[in-house]
């Protein structure tokens, strides 16, 4: 099963910027495996929530808590899916998770194991 490995997340002030890093230890997309990639994140004391997915073609979905403001991407070459997230607020404040998965319908389904997260603190 495919490894995954977030990294950048950091403090920063209300209105900047971070990029989230999320290293497969294979590839991102695998017939009938994974055919999309997905980014998660929990807020202190509050459920996981969903961000932003991406699929093996390219059509990328955002909450709309983040739309217009995080933009994910995938380098296949390097087996890395990204988060640009741009004015950035407090309530963005979580752990980011990233995942391979698939849509079952117009639904995502994460299917790989989670990997340790990293930390995003957004002052105000």
């Amino acid at each position: 099963q495919v490894r995954l490995k977030e990294s950048g997340g950091g403090l920063v002030q209300a209105g900047e910027s971070l990029s989230l890093s999320c290293e497969f230890s294979g590839n991102i997309f695998t017939p009938n495996v994974h055919n999309a990639a997905g980014w998660y994140r929990q807020p202190p004391r509050k459920e996981r929530e969903l961000v932003a997915t991406i699929t093996r073609d390219g059509r990328t979905g955002y909450a709309d808590s983040v739309k217009g403001r995080f933009s994910i991407s995938t380098d296949n070459a390097k087996n890395t899916v990204y988060l640009q997230m741009n004015s950035l607020k407090p309530e963005d404040t979580a752990d980011y998770y990233c995942t391979a998965g698939t849509f079952i319908g117009t639904r995502y389904s994460p299917n790989s194991r989670w990997g340790p997260g990293t930390p995003v603190t957004v002052s105000s």
